[in-house]
């Protein structure tokens, strides 16, 4: 959904014409699918990561347009709120040395920004949701200058009628009570407070499904392990409070809807799949158009002409259907080609940490999708979606259903299960050994320690409290602390926890 949209506003007509466009796309890419028209010359990665910006006193800091501005990068971005902004690192192969030159590029592109933003005052914070929110940051005035974010804010509240309802019962700190939230915002930002990191792999058609199903196996696990966003509006909420919260931020259902049964925009989504033409196909039917702007191709003559139909109507679509697992169509020049876009996973807390999240996923991603036996068979889907909650919620803490032993604690299932299979389709990947044993190595160590950046976090608050600090102050001094250990990067799994 990165392109711009005009002002004018929609009409019926704009949304007839909309679903007839949508649908013609839709029919084009059944039809390229059919007769083998995609690129895929090897196998790419990608990674897309959401900043926050952060002022003196470690509030947000409103200035995302000035630290663009400086930064003149078109690997940077606005996003949905002023305190934020994006980087996109150009997609590389997987094989080889790759990843360790993503992460040395990587950290370049960050102290390039944290370089930029201190111009303007701002400090960088890769965490998934800053702790110093207040709901005046939710004040629709945040939102960045642009039309396609004004226009989706205005749309998702025209289509539920009503303020955005923010309901959800926390994970106690330790030795304090399990905490509540019940808010109303006046705007879609609470989807702002949710900052990522985005796993691309460009497939092969034949090759989607397996991945796919596979990615949603590991969801539940992915959030567990590398959970960083435990506290909201000042409450300690889900070890990985995105998730719920992406949820409500962006729901278009009013509750006599969700009553219904009517589907969220925000969906892991209710099947196993054997096509990427299964997950569109859903999106279509399922979903009406938020943003319905047409453009003037015609994607069934594109396509008989011999050029890749852009599909502008359709990718617009995927754009306002939130899936944890996105299907991406996209054409690079002149050439179409599919990914899986992993969306689970919250920013840092360092860099090797997010390198070592992406390697986990990368590797037991492939060894899932090519074993001999497909897990996703032996799994019902709700095992799977049930998982990805309990995950968010207790992080840890959670218990985990997989296939041939039942219940179990996620650093156990990564250990016992998950890092042999990581290891295993690395390696058929070609990544080299000394990749493969630096980031597998950081959530061995993750998990044996049983600290992540959600644990860090509330145990460092929790210190804070007893030692007498109110949980605003402690919030920021301990944001202020995880500034300073990010910047060492050193693996949060090596923090201290101090008051």
């Amino acid at each position: 959904m990165g392109q711009d949209l005009s002002a004018d506003g929609f009409n019926p007509r704009d949304r007839a014409r909309y679903r007839r466009k949508v649908q013609r796309c839709l029919d084009t890419l059944g039809r390229m699918l059919t007769d083998g028209g995609f690129s895929f010359p090897r196998r790419h990665i990608g990674l897309e990561v959401e900043l926050n910006l952060v002022d003196a006193a470690m509030g947000p800091s409103m200035t995302n347009q000035e630290v663009l501005d400086a930064l003149g990068s078109p690997s940077f971005t606005t996003e949905l709120s002023q305190h934020n902004i994006e980087l996109n690192v150009p997609p590389r192969p997987l094989a080889g040395q790759s990843a360790l030159q993503l992460e040395q590029d990587l950290r370049g592109y960050l102290d390039d920004a944290a370089e930029k933003a201190g111009g303007s005052g701002a400090r960088l914070a890769m965490i998934g949701i800053l702790p110093t929110l207040k709901h005046d940051h939710f004040d629709q005035k945040w939102i960045t200058n642009s039309t396609r974010y004004t226009m989706l804010n205005d749309q998702i509240f025209a289509a539920r009628g009503e303020h955005t309802t923010l309901s959800l019962d926390g994970s106690a700190l330790p030795g304090q009570q399990e905490e509540r939230l019940r808010t109303y915002a006046e705007s879609i930002l609470p989807e702002a407070a949710c900052t990522s990191v985005q796993l691309h792999l460009q497939v092969a058609p034949e090759e989607f499904a397996a991945h796919w199903n596979a990615a949603q196996c590991l969801a539940g696990v992915q959030v567990a392990v590398g959970s960083n966003s435990p506290f909201l509006l000042g409450k300690a909420m889900w070890h990985e409070t995105r998730i719920p919260l992406f949820l409500q931020s962006t729901d278009t259902r009013p509750e006599e809807l969700k009553n219904q049964g009517v589907r969220p925009r925000v969906w892991f989504g209710e099947r196993w799949v054997t096509s990427i033409f299964d997950l569109f196909e859903e999106n279509v039917r399922y979903f009406p158009g938020l943003l319905p702007e047409t453009d003037a191709e015609d994607p069934v003559e594109a396509l008989e002409s011999g050029h890749a139909p852009k599909l502008t109507e359709l990718r617009l679509h995927n754009g306002t259907v939130w899936r944890w697992n996105r299907p991406v169509y996209d054409v690079v020049d002149g050439k179409p080609h599919l990914r899986v876009e992993n969306r689970v996973l919250p920013a840092g807390p360092t860099v090797i940490d997010m390198m070592a999240n992406a390697a986990f996923f990368y590797g037991a991603q492939r060894a899932l999708a090519e074993a001999e036996r497909p897990l996703w068979t032996q799994m019902s889907f709700q095992a799977a979606e049930e998982n990805l909650y309990a995950g968010a919620r207790h992080g840890f803490d959670a218990q985990l259903y997989w296939p041939g032993i039942g219940w179990v604690p996620p650093d156990e299932l990564t250990l016992r299960v998950l890092l042999p299979l990581a290891h295993e389709g690395l390696r058929t990947a070609d990544v080299s050994e000394q990749a493969i044993d630096r980031y597998l190595g950081v959530i061995e160590q993750r998990c044996l320690t049983r600290r992540n950046g959600s644990r860090w976090q509330r145990e460092t608050v929790a210190m804070a409290q007893r030692a007498g600090a109110d949980r605003e102050s402690a919030l920021a001094t301990m944001l202020g602390r995880y500034l300073e250990l990010a910047s060492s990067e050193e693996p949060v799994h090596r923090w201290p926890v101090e008051s």
